[in-house]
């Protein structure tokens, strides 16, 4: 099979790191350019030493013209709001994109306003965006041009929450979600938050309330329930590098047993590669899906309130973001969906 010709836009980060990891194993991509705005001119080990000798790259700065020239598919691995112009500069050019950040992933241009502070310059392309989770939406992301790579704590949420809500099996208006993270889920900033003395030993929640992946999560929640779907959402710091474990709680409609919930769980992900529900006892920890493409997901009941409780764990850099991306250009291209990720 041709190798296709992949670029990736903001490299110098982690998810552009991963991506790069990525590739070297897989069979059908080239990458044909890596570029930074803020490392121009640098070879690619200068930033990612764990890549030397891999590849015989340099920094370039983006320049679309010149990269859609040989570029197939471009990864966008940039902030929010910086890559909006360019990707649909790609677009145009007819070539296949993949955006790792939030400026696609909401439907509205006003809602994405609000949450980000940005205006959306190319609220156009917002409709053709398809979001790739494809857990959900497999069929939609083989025949899309543009792909909006769903954040993180969205991935783990709605993989833990969406089979209550499609089931119809809890209250609509009584889903929290309680999720912890590592601190590469900030990317290499470098606030005082992130910084070794403030992160260690210390476990805080953050932007309690209002964090912007709360109108990611309800719209695809949403879209899955079939009717407007509401969460409360708490995120919070720990103090590893990598990994999320998001705790979903729900009032049940009827009384259930964990088997039976269980037997819904296995239902819903019968067949899917990267989702793995535990049973017999069993629950996700970080540690067994760090450095994987996979979810881990487990259900409990709480039978003296009527509560379920779902629990589920993935790393945030790879089913959180490039493997994930990965995920879907596999789809995109027709290659086996999990070449290149085990």
């Amino acid at each position: 099979m041709k190798k296709i010709n992949v670029s990736v836009i903001g490299a110098t980060g982690y998810t552009g790191g991963e991506l790069l990891k990525i590739f070297r194993r897989h069979p059908h991509v080239h990458v044909r350019h890596v570029t930074s705005e803020s490392s121009p001119g640098k070879r690619l080990e200068e930033i990612h030493p764990s890549l030397r000798g891999q590849y015989d790259l340099v920094f370039e700065p983006m320049d679309v013209a010149s990269l859609a020239e040989d570029t197939d598919i471009a990864f966008f691995a940039l902030p929010h709001g910086v890559g909006i112009k360019p990707v649909a500069e790609f677009l145009r050019k007819g070539k296949k994109v993949i955006d790792l950040s939030a400026d696609y992933r909401i439907r509205d241009g006003r809602v994405y306003e609000k949450w980000y502070n940005v205006k959306h310059q190319a609220e156009t392309f917002l409709a053709r965006a398809v979001y790739g989770l494809p857990e959900y939406y497999r069929e939609a992301v083989k025949k899309a041009d543009l792909i909006a790579n769903p954040g993180c704590y969205a991935t783990t949420s709605i993989l833990a929450a969406a089979p209550l809500l499609k089931n119809q099996l809890v209250e609509r208006d009584s889903l929290i979600v309680d999720a912890k993270s590592g601190v590469s889920g900030a990317g290499k900033k470098t606030a005082l938050t992130y910084h070794f003395p403030e992160a260690a030993e210390n476990f805080q929640a953050y932007n309690v309330a209002h964090h912007r992946h709360i109108p990611e999560i309800e719209q695809i929640l949403s879209d899955i329930s079939g009717s407007k779907s509401l969460i409360t959402f708490v995120p919070h710091l720990v103090p590893m590098t990598r990994g999320i474990l998001a705790v979903v709680y729900a009032k049940l409609r009827k009384k259930m047993s964990v088997e039976q919930l269980e037997a819904v769980y296995h239902r819903h992900y019968s067949g899917e590669p990267f989702i793995r529900v535990l049973s017999e006892g069993t629950l996700p920890q970080t540690k067994n899906v760090a450095h994987t493409n996979y979810c881990d997901v487990a259900v409990r009941v709480e039978a003296r309130t009527g509560h379920v409780i779902v629990l589920a764990a993935l790393d945030n850099l790879l089913k959180g973001a490039s493997g994930q991306a990965v995920q879907n250009m596999n789809l995109m291209c027709g290659f086996r969906e999990t070449e290149g990720l085990v």
